[in-house]
C-alpha cells in the first residue's frame, strides 16, 4: 500500500502492538489467512448471525450509474470473533473484461472494548477467500457424505477461492473447472493444480456439471450457467455470482431446490437485488418461505439441512459481514503472533 510504509515501521519476529494500527497489504493477507481455519471459523460466525448475537446493520450502496457499478459499506460485530469491523467494497462488473477484480475492498477493524482503530487491511483477497470458504462450509453441511467430484464454474478470483476451499468440505477426487474461454480454463486448471486434488479443465459449463456432486457458480454471467437439466439428483449447488443485468442460476434450479442462505433478510432484501432470487420471487415461482434455512440455523440444529440423498440443495450467497469478521480475526491473530505488517 504505497504511502503507508513511510509513516510506520515493519514489525518482524513477533512483539506486541499495543494500541498501534496494523496495516496489512494484500500480500500480507494472502500469507496470513489459513483457508482451512477460515472454513472452520465461519461456522460460529454464521451461528452468531442466525441467533441474533451478531450486529449486522443493513448495508448501504452508493451507485455509480456511468459504470453500472456501486460502492457498498458493510459494518458489523460478531461476539464469537470478538471483532468490530467495517468494509468498503466496490463492485464493478465491467472489470471482468479488463483483467481487474470485479470486487475490490478495504477493511478497518476496531477494538470492540474501546473503539480504537486496530487495523487497516486490503479486503480484495479477503472477500474472495471468505466467499469461497463459506461455499465450502455450505458443502460441508449440505452435500452428500459421499460427494467426491466438484465443478467450479468461472476462472476468476472467486473461482480460485472455491478451488482452494472445497477440499476442506469433502475428500474430493477431482475438481472440474469451466469458463467462457477454453484456453483460459486450461491455464486456470494448470495454475490451480498441485494442491492435492486434481484440477481438470472441461470445454463447457454443461460438461462440468455432468455427474458432479457439488456444483459451484463463481461467475458474472448474464445468462444462467447453472441449469436444472444439467444437475443430477442429490447435487449440492452453490452460487456466489452477481451481475446487475443477469443470472447465474436458472429458474428451474431455484424453484426445484431446497434453498439455503446466510440470512433471509440479506438474501431476499439484498441491496442491490440479486436477480437469482429476485426474479423468481417477482415471477411468483418461489415465495419467501422457499428458504428452508440459514446456514447458522443448520449449524445450531434449529432447522434441517439435507433431507434425502436425491434432494438438490442450493446455497445462494449474497455475502454478509460476519464472514469478513471471521477472516479478519484470523488474520489479525496471525499478524500479531508472527509480527507481520506495518505499524502506524
Amino acid at each position: 500500500m504505497p504511502g503507508l510504509r513511510g509513516g510506520g515501521r515493519r514489525i518482524v519476529g513477533g512483539g506486541r502492538y499495543g494500541s498501534a494500527v496494523i496495516v496489512l497489504s494484500r500480500a500480507d493477507v494472502e500469507e496470513l489467512l489459513d483457508i482451512g481455519a477460515l472454513v472452520d471459523a465461519l461456522a460460529p460466525a454464521m451461528a452468531d448471525l442466525s441467533a441474533g448475537r451478531a450486529e449486522v446493520p443493513a448495508r448501504t450502496a452508493a451507485p455509480v450509474p456511468e459504470a453500472d457499478a456501486l460502492l457498498l459499506d458493510m459494518p458489523g460485530y460478531a461476539p464469537s470473533a470478538n471483532m468490530l469491523i467495517s468494509k468498503l467494497v466496490s463492485v464493478f462488473p465491467g472489470n471482468a473484461g479488463r483483467g481487474l477484480p470485479v470486487r475490490q475492498a478495504v477493511v478497518v477493524a476496531f477494538d470492540p472494548r474501546t473503539g480504537e482503530p486496530a487495523a487497516f487491511m486490503d479486503g480484495t483477497y479477503l472477500t474472495a477467500a471468505r466467499t469461497g470458504a463459506c461455499a465450502a462450509l455450505s458443502a460441508r453441511l449440505l452435500a452428500r457424505a459421499d460427494a467426491s467430484v466438484a465443478a467450479v464454474l468461472g476462472t476468476g478470483p472467486q473461482a480460485r477461492a472455491h478451488v482452494e476451499a472445497l477440499p476442506f468440505a469433502r475428500p474430493l477426487r477431482e475438481i472440474r473447472v469451466a469458463g467462457r474461454d477454453v484456453d483460459r480454463s486450461r491455464a486456470f486448471a494448470e495454475e490451480m493444480s498441485g494442491g492435492g486434488v486434481p484440477v481438470r479443465a472441461v470445454a463447457s459449463h454443461k460438461e462440468a456439471c455432468d455427474g458432479a456432486d457439488i456444483v459451484c457458480g463463481a461467475t458474472y454471467a448474464v445468462e444462467p450457467v447453472i441449469r436444472r437439466e444439467w444437475i443430477a439428483p442429490g447435487t449440492h449447488v452453490t452460487s456466489v455470482g452477481y451481475n446487475p443485468r443477469g443470472r447465474e442460476v436458472d429458474d428451474a434450479t431455484v424453484a426445484g431446490s431446497a434453498l439455503f442462505v446466510e440470512s433471509r433478510r440479506a438474501a431476499l432484501e439484498a441491496v442491490p437485488p440479486n436477480l437469482d432470487l429476485a426474479d423468481p420471487l417477482e415471477k411468483g415461482l418461489i415465495k419467501a418461505d422457499h428458504v428452508r434455512a440459514e446456514l447458522g440455523e443448520v449449524i445450531e440444529g434449529t432447522r434441517p439441512g439435507r433431507m434425502s440423498p436425491d434432494e438438490i440443495t442450493l446455497y445462494k450467497s449474497v455475502g454478509v459481514i460476519p464472514q469478513d469478521i471471521a477472516a479478519v480475526s484470523l488474520i489479525l491473530a496471525a499478524a500479531r503472533a508472527r509480527g507481520h505488517g506495518v505499524v502506524t
